[in-house]
């Protein structure tokens, strides 16, 4: 028996209402495999999957922007499940900067290692016009906290953490050039009841996959 409370931080997918797409095909499982005896009448189905790796609440790993960095074939899973501490910025408007200052009067809050969740209260957008605007953490920031506090996962629940439109994608760059994954349109966050939990991003293992749509899930000590 899990001893703790569950929350799912991740959305919902619909296929063919999603920006990025997702289809799925559905077969009649004996049309594709006839050594199955199937009597007329039963449901027995098999389908086929047609989504981007970005779609939805997902995880983007190092080869996302790094030539020789890990995919999601090869991640140790074990960086994929640890403590997490959520920030909350949800004060922050649109195309505003979460500055190092800011970051660094968090540094009580954030142990080496940690994961990271910023609270931009940008959930309520996905799948809407605005699904894009978002605030952003400054370049400087994402230095700190690489190279002071070591993190090993950021993420947060807005489309992503860049200046929008920023060239070549700096945060992503270093984070990514440095092993670091990030998770993208993370739902729910305002559920959380507290600020240290454990992180569960769980992520198929197919080898060369950059990015992969996940169940986000957050386990917080009773």
């Amino acid at each position: 028996m899990i001893k703790g409370r569950i929350v799912d931080l991740s959305h919902k997918l619909f296929p063919g209402k999603e920006e990025y797409h997702l289809r799925l095909k559905t077969h009649n499982t004996a049309d594709l495999y006839p050594q199955y005896e199937v009597d007329e009448g039963t449901w027995y189905i098999l389908q086929d999957i047609e989504m981007s790796s970005h779609c939805g609440t997902h995880i983007e790993f190092p080869y996302h922007h790094s030539r020789n960095g890990m995919s999601s074939g090869n991640f140790p899973l074990d960086k994929l499940i640890g403590d997490c501490v959520l920030l909350d910025f949800s004060s922050k408007k649109k195309n505003e900067a979460v500055s190092l200052s800011e970051l660094a009067a968090c540094d009580d809050k954030i142990k080496e290692g940690d994961m990271l969740l910023f609270y931009f209260d940008c959930a309520r957008y996905y799948r809407t016009i605005h699904s894009h605007d978002r605030p952003y953490i400054s370049h400087d920031g994402i230095k700190w906290l690489i190279f002071e506090k070591k993190i090993s996962l950021i993420g947060s629940d807005a489309s992503g953490i860049e200046v929008k439109g920023a060239p070549n994608q700096p945060n992503h760059q270093l984070l990514m050039d440095n092993g670091i994954p990030i998770i993208e349109f993370a739902a729910n966050l305002e559920k959380l009841r507290k600020e240290r939990f454990t992180l569960f991003v769980l992520a198929l293992c197919i080898e060369g996959l950059d990015s992969c749509p996940v169940r986000l899930v957050a386990l917080e000590d009773q």
